[in-house]
C-alpha cells in the first residue's frame, strides 16, 4: 500500500512538472541598445527576462547596436519581438508610435499618466495592430535641440542650418523644411558623428545621449542645448501577435509600467552628466509660439496619416487634466 501511495504521488508530481514545462514557451527577443550587451537597455531587459519566467516565458535576449536590423529581423521572423524606439515602431503600431509625437507630452509627469493608461487592460485592443502587438512601453527621455552655435536659439535663426533627421521618419524632414532649414538624412548610428564632426549644425537628442555619444564634442566650443523639450521619446517592445498569448502580453505591459521608476531614476542620473554651461534659456513668449507651432504640426501630420488621431486625443486629455489653464483646454 505504501509503495502504491508513493507511486501515485510520484506520478502526480511528474504530471505537474510536465504541465509546467508544457505551459512554458521559448521566444527570441531582439534588443536595440546602442552600447550593446553591457548597455543600460539590455540590463533592464535582463530584469524583465527574469520576471517573464513567472508568466511561463523563457527568452533569449539578443543585443543589436543597429536599430534598423532589429526592426527588419522582427519583420522577417528572426525575432519574435524587438525592443526599438517608438519613432521606428510607428510602422508597426501607429497608435503607440504617436506617443512620441512632437510637443504632445510636455513633461515626464505627463508621460507617467499616459503610460499608466496604456498599461491598463482596456488599452489592449489599441496596442494590437495587424500581426503585431505592443508588449511594453518605457520612456527614453525628452528630446532636446543641440546646436553647435548657441546663437541659434529661435526658429528664425535655424533657417539655412543643416539639421540631422531620421531618414525613416518623414515627419522630421517635413518639419525641418518648414522652418527653412536643410534636413540631412541620418540614423541613430551616425547622427551624433555628423554633429560632432560639424557635418550638421543641429540635432535633436535625449540627454542620455550626451555622454554615451560624446555630444559635448559637437557642442564645443560655442554650442548649446535649448532648454525646451521637443518630445518625450519612448522605447517599445513590439511582438509578433501569434507568438505571445494576449494575457502574457498584458503582464509584460504591466511590468513595464510597474517598473517605470527604475527607468526614470536612470534617466535622471544620466541627465546630471550634462554640464550646466551648455543650457540655453529661451523667452516664455517663444515657448508659447513653439507650442502653437507644434500643435499645428501635429494636426497636419495627423491629417496626412502619420499620427494616430485617437492617440492625439488621449494626449490632449492628459495635458488638459494636468494643466487645465492651457489655451487648447479653454
Amino acid at each position: 500500500m505504501k509503495k502504491l501511495f508513493t507511486a501515485v504521488v510520484t506520478a502526480c508530481a511528474l504530471t505537474a512538472s510536465l504541465s509546467v514545462q508544457a505551459e512554458t514557451i521559448k521566444r527570441k527577443i531582439c534588443v536595440f541598445d546602442i552600447v550593446g550587451n553591457v548597455g543600460p537597455v539590455m540590463g533592464a531587459m535582463k530584469d524583465w527576462k527574469a520576471a517573464a519566467l513567472d508568466w511561463g516565458l523563457e527568452t533569449e535576449l539578443v543585443p543589436y547596436t543597429n536599430e534598423a536590423i532589429a526592426a527588419e529581423d522582427l519583420k522577417a521572423g528572426v525575432c519574435d519581438a524587438s525592443l526599438i524606439t517608438g519613432i521606428r515602431g510607428r510602422a508597426f503600431n501607429k497608435y503607440a508610435g504617436t506617443v512620441d509625437s512632437i510637443g504632445a507630452i510636455p513633461s515626464m509627469d505627463h508621460m507617467k499618466v499616459v503610460l499608466q493608461v496604456l498599461s491598463h487592460p482596456q488599452s489592449a485592443d489599441k496596442l494590437s495592430q495587424g500581426s503585431y502587438q505592443i508588449m511594453g512601453i518605457a520612456p527614453a527621455g525628452a528630446a532636446y535641440v543641440f546646436v553647435n552655435d548657441r546663437q541659434v536659439n529661435s526658429l528664425a535663426k535655424a533657417a539655412g542650418k543643416k539639421v540631422a533627421v531620421l531618414e525613416y521618419d518623414e515627419t522630421q524632414a517635413k518639419l525641418v523644411s518648414q522652418v527653412g532649414a536643410t534636413p540631412v538624412a541620418s540614423d541613430i548610428t551616425n547622427f551624433s558623428t555628423k554633429f560632432n564632426n560639424g557635418v550638421v549644425d543641429v540635432i535633436a537628442a535625449p540627454l542620455v545621449a550626451y555622454n554615451a555619444l560624446e555630444l559635448y564634442k559637437g557642442l564645443s566650443p560655442d554650442g548649446g542645448i535649448i532648454n525646451y523639450p521637443l518630445a518625450q521619446l519612448t522605447i517599445q517592445l513590439i511582438a509578433k501577435k501569434d507568438k505571445f498569448p494576449a494575457e502574457m502580453a498584458q503582464k509584460s505591459r504591466e511590468y513595464f509600467y510597474n517598473n517605470l521608476h527604475r527607468i526614470t531614476d536612470q534617466l535622471d542620473k544620466e541627465a546630471q552628466h550634462v554640464d550646466k554651461r551648455w543650457w540655453v534659456e529661451i523667452p516664455d513668449a517663444d515657448k508659447a509660439e513653439y507650442e502653437v507651432m507644434m500643435q499645428e504640426a501635429r494636426n497636419q501630420l495627423r491629417d496626412e496619416g502619420y499620427y494616430d488621431p485617437d492617440m492625439l486625443t488621449l494626449l490632449r486629455k492628459v495635458r488638459c487634466k494636468m494643466e487645465p489653464a492651457r489655451a487648447e483646454c479653454t
